[in-house]
């Protein structure tokens, strides 16, 4: 049985709004017509994908594993027809990925001006999408920092960049110039702990008896400081991002040891590629490699791959550094 991509996209309305009605109009049709294709998807599944009764919709179990399975087939499905639109009028459009803090301007000059015939596009990423963009095609090279989820990607370290604890402005810890994770066992981190080992191993509020309290999606780093800001607790930044984003209300102090790597990552088993030519635009060819783009804020070195081998090469380069000195 094939999936229905109408129905899959009514389901992420009903899904990420948990009403009928309100999914009904986001996508302008009439609710009975949306909850009969409901249902229509329950009965091809053979599951029940929501709970409802007279006060509010809940997923169930499975339809919680079919959400998260649904954005990306998604996104790949809107990825697939762009492309194949731009085949269509003779466009080719590489995009390039990357976290907040990563300078990537150089490297997007250095592959455009060796492509003339290819857009190079970039987008930015987030903490919770920053390799899901790479497996379903909106992008076809992501630079991107640890942790992630790194399964079916090929992967190449580039650079160790050290973190920082971002604190409010008026913490008991802003005017130190360096503080030891030890430092920081009894603040609260508005972050995964597993994404800062050497703070979970430590941390009071992990040792005690009461549940820690439940973090807040953040899905930018806007949002961590405005919790930082107002006192919520901590967060542990790459330098880079950190002073990037500078503001008057936190600061930044060096801690250790907690460098991580900045990483590039493009899918393995269809390597990320820019046509040589608009006449190869059906069997499109990887990029030459660049020489050297070390000193370059955020460099590509290209796709070192020809057609015949079976074996892919290092897409990329970088040497990362935030926009702006603290």
């Amino acid at each position: 049985m094939d999936l229905d991509l109408r129905k899959l996209r009514y389901f992420v309305a009903v899904a990420d709004r948990l009403n009928f009605g309100r999914a009904a109009e986001a996508l302008h049709i009439a609710q009975p017509v949306l909850s009969r294709q409901i249902r229509a998807l329950e009965h091809e599944l053979k599951v029940q994908l929501f709970e409802r009764d007279n006060r509010m919709t809940r997923l169930t179990p499975a339809g919680e594993a079919l959400l998260d399975e649904a954005r990306p087939l998604l996104s790949a499905a809107d990825t697939v027809r762009r492309k194949v639109r731009d085949v269509a009028a003779g466009q080719r459009i590489f995009t390039v990925g990357f976290m907040p803090g990563l300078i990537v301007t150089s490297a997007v000059r250095e592959l455009s001006r060796r492509h003339p015939d290819v857009a190079v596009e970039v987008f930015r990423t987030d903490w919770f999408n920053q390799t899901d963009v790479i497996r379903d095609g909106r992008v076809d090279i992501g630079y991107i920092r640890l942790p992630a989820d790194l399964h079916g990607l090929e992967i190449e370290s580039l650079n160790l960049e050290p973190r920082v604890v971002v604190v409010p402005a008026d913490h008991r810890l802003a005017d130190k110039d360096f503080v030891a994770v030890a430092d920081l066992a009894d603040e609260h981190l508005l972050q995964d702990p597993d994404a800062v080992p050497e703070w979970r191993d430590i941390a009071v509020e992990l040792r005690g008896k009461k549940p820690r309290n439940a973090l807040p999606r953040l899905r930018s780093v806007e949002e961590k400081l405005e919790h930082v800001a107002a006192g919520n607790g901590i967060v542990v930044l790459p330098v880079s991002t950190a002073t990037f984003y500078t503001r008057p209300d936190v600061t930044h102090i060096q801690t250790s040891p907690t460098s991580r790597p900045t990483r590039c990552a493009w899918l393995g088993t269809t390597l990320a590629t820019v046509p040589a030519s608009a006449s190869t635009a059906r069997s499109p060819v990887p990029p030459k490699p660049v020489a050297d783009l070390s000193s370059c804020p955020a460099g590509i070195a290209g796709a070192a791959k020809s057609r015949r081998s079976t074996r892919s090469a290092s897409p990329c380069h970088t040497s990362a550094r935030g926009a702006r000195s603290r």
